[in-house]
């Protein structure tokens, strides 16, 4: 079975991708990439947020750049990407697109906006990630006339052997279970972000594998946030009707 040059797992923030990616890395047979794109959106010499806007960009990273390394690798072997699409989806031509396989992975969006604005209390809708992953999904299943593999995260966190598998043959590569668990340890590999890893990735430091989280989160209460609990969830419920089932 010969793997795709350039997987891609679109994701919402804070929907367990980051285990997801790091089970992909336990394979050994991928090069994997950590929000190559988000990491510019928010850094790049060409960035398009102003959130670390007092941070000077990081030289030479840019859309450009980041796209010429990951097509440059994915010429001696299989890339595996994990990303927000509201990163680079001002760059997504038709092209582009097409070098990839594509596949995508959401989660409730009461946990994502509850886990999100604990790090980013005025998190803005476009970084809570549903609208231009609902846009893109439907891109993609309008392009090749069926809808791509969509994983909910919280059938991923019920049955991580059925839903995988199912993931893998969707994707057309040859499920591997030992990846599945792994040694809890240090994962500078995902820390771009800010200095170190920081609390974004407490629970993948500690884990042994996919878990189902212990985290309680308050209400969400604030009227701004409820706002975007109501947005998300329209478009989650959509979505949702598309997802793996083992």
């Amino acid at each position: 079975m010969t793997a795709p040059s350039l997987l891609m797992l679109w994701a919402t923030p804070r929907s367990t991708s980051t285990a997801f990616e790091w089970m992909m890395r336990q394979r050994g047979d991928f090069a994997c990439f950590h929000e190559p794109w988000n990491e510019c959106f928010y850094y790049g010499e060409d960035r398009r947020s102003d959130r670390d806007a007092h941070v000077a960009p990081t030289e030479g990273l840019s859309y450009a750049a980041t796209w010429e390394t990951l097509s440059t690798t994915a010429e001696s072997g299989p890339v595996f990407i994990k990303d927000f699409v509201y990163s680079v989806e001002h760059a997504l031509d038709d092209d582009m697109l097409a070098t990839m396989t594509h596949s995508f992975l959401l989660r409730d969006p009461e946990r994502v906006i509850q886990g999100l604005s604990k790090h980013w209390p005025d998190c803005t809708w476009e970084e809570c990630g549903f609208e231009s992953l609902h846009r893109l999904f439907h891109r993609i299943a309008d392009r090749d006339g069926t809808a791509p593999p969509l994983i909910e995260s919280g059938d991923l966190l019920a049955d991580p052997p059925a839903i995988i598998q199912a993931w893998c043959e969707a994707v057309r590569i040859r499920y591997i279970d030992d990846a599945l668990t792994w040694e809890p340890g240090e994962r500078k590999e995902v820390s771009w972000y800010g200095e170190g890893t920081g609390p974004w990735h407490d629970g993948l430091r500690e884990s042994s594998g996919f878990a189902v989280p212990t985290s309680t989160y308050p209400p969400i209460e604030d009227p701004r946030l409820v706002e975007l609990h109501e947005r998300a969830r329209v478009l989650y419920d959509e979505l949702a009707a598309h997802r793996l089932r083992p």
